[in-house]
C-alpha cells in the first residue's frame, strides 16, 4: 500500500506517468514494426524512471534516485539498444504472421484493461485502499502484464516475445515502486541486472536458431518438433 500521502499535484503526476505508461504499450500492439515496439518499450522505461524518481522525491526515498538512473541506463537505452542491434543483425523489420490484425489487437489490449480495472478496484476495496493512485498503479500493473503475455502470444516473432517478457516486467516494477516504494534498491539492482542478462541470452539463442533453422519465427519453428 502507499506509506505517504500524496498531494494533488504528486497524485496528478503519478497518473499522468503511468497512463502514458500504459499508452505506449499500445504503440506495441498497434504496430508489426519491431524498431517501433523498441521505441515504445525505451520511452515507456524512461517514463517508469521517471515515476522512480518522483517518488523518491516525494516520498524522500533517496535510494530510488540511483534506481531511477539505473533504470533510464539499462531499460531505456541498453535494453533497447541490444534489442534494436537484434534487429538489424537478423535483417527482420517486423511481424509478418501474427495471429490478429493492429486495430484486433488493440481492441483486446482494452478489453484487458478494464479486466484489470475492475480486478484492482475489489482489491483495493478488500485491501482498504482508499487512495485512486493505489487502484490506477494496481490497473497499470495488471495491464502491461496482461498485455506483455498477450505479444507473447499474438506474435511470432523471437524479438516480439523478448519485448513482451519486458513489458510484463516493466508493469511489475511500475506497480511496486507506487504501492510498495520501500522495495530494497539491492533487489531492484539485481532485477535489472537479470534482465540484461536475460536479453543477452534470449538473443544468443535467437542467432542461433537464425543460423540453424532460417527462422525465427515460433511458427515457422513448429515442423522441428517431432
Amino acid at each position: 500500500m502507499l506509506i505517504f500521502h500524496l498531494g494533488p499535484l504528486a497524485t496528478s503526476l503519478f497518473s499522468l506517468l503511468a497512463i502514458l505508461a500504459l499508452v505506449l504499450s499500445f504503440v506495441m500492439l498497434g504496430s508489426h514494426w519491431l524498431k517501433n515496439h523498441v521505441y515504445a518499450f525505451a520511452a515507456e522505461s524512461w517514463v517508469i524512471a521517471a515515476i522512480s524518481a518522483s517518488i523518491g522525491y516525494y516520498g524522500h526515498y533517496p535510494e530510488l534516485y540511483i534506481i531511477a538512473v539505473l533504470s533510464a541506463l539499462f531499460r531505456g537505452s541498453l535494453l533497447p539498444y541490444l534489442v534494436l542491434r537484434l534487429v538489424k543483425r537478423l535483417n527482420i523489420n517486423r511481424e509478418f504472421t501474427p495471429l490478429l490484425k493492429p486495430s484486433s489487437s488493440m481492441l483486446l489490449g482494452a478489453a484487458l484493461v478494464i479486466f484489470s480495472y475492475e480486478v484492482a478496484r475489489k482489491l483495493g476495496v478488500s485491501l482498504h485502499l482508499t487512495d485512486n493512485i493505489a487502484v490506477l498503479a494496481l490497473t497499470c500493473m495488471f495491464s502491461l502484464k496482461l498485455i506483455g503475455f498477450l505479444m507473447m502470444i499474438l506474435r511470432s516473432e523471437a524479438i516480439s516475445h523478448i519485448l513482451g517478457l519486458l513489458v510484463i516486467e516493466n508493469g511489475i516494477f511500475l506497480g511496486s515502486q507506487i504501492i510498495v516504494p520501500g522495495m530494497p534498491a539491492l533487489l531492484e539492482l539485481v532485477i535489472i541486472f537479470d534482465l540484461v542478462t536475460t536479453v543477452m541470452a534470449f538473443g544468443m539463442l535467437v542467432r542461433f536458431l537464425q543460423s540453424h533453422a532460417g527462422t525465427t519465427s515460433s511458427r515457422g519453428l513448429q515442423k522441428l518438433v517431432g
